[in-house]
């Protein structure tokens, strides 16, 4: 595997992750933290995910594939539990999780 083969499903990662903390950093600031528990903790979770398979494409490692199907899941998870909630940054880290998912799926099926 080269990283050029997996350079969108790299950069759909790493785009995911930054949607995720960003996600994670403007949920600590809502009026009910309490309520956004869940997501920040999907949020930090598949931010991390999504930097390790990143990392797994990039050094081209035989692993990358079981680690990519494993991120489209948690971005799958993540991303339901974004779209729960109304606010703008839960809908772009939804987004952005759903499309590192797919590219996570197609990376796999090589």
């Amino acid at each position: 595997m080269h990283q050029q083969q997996f350079s969108s499903c790299i950069k759909a990662c790493y785009d995911c992750a930054d949607a995720c903390d960003m996600c994670t950093t403007a949920c600590l600031q809502e009026e009910d933290v309490k309520m956004m528990a869940q997501c920040i903790a999907l949020d930090i979770d598949c931010a991390q995910l999504c930097r390790v398979a990143a990392g797994f494409m990039v050094r081209g490692s035989a692993s990358a594939s079981a680690v990519c199907q494993a991120c489209a899941s948690i971005c799958d998870m993540c991303a339901a539990e974004c779209a729960k909630h109304s606010m703008q940054h839960c809908q772009d880290c939804a987004a952005a999780c759903r499309r590192c998912a797919d590219e996570c799926r197609k990376m796999s099926s090589h």
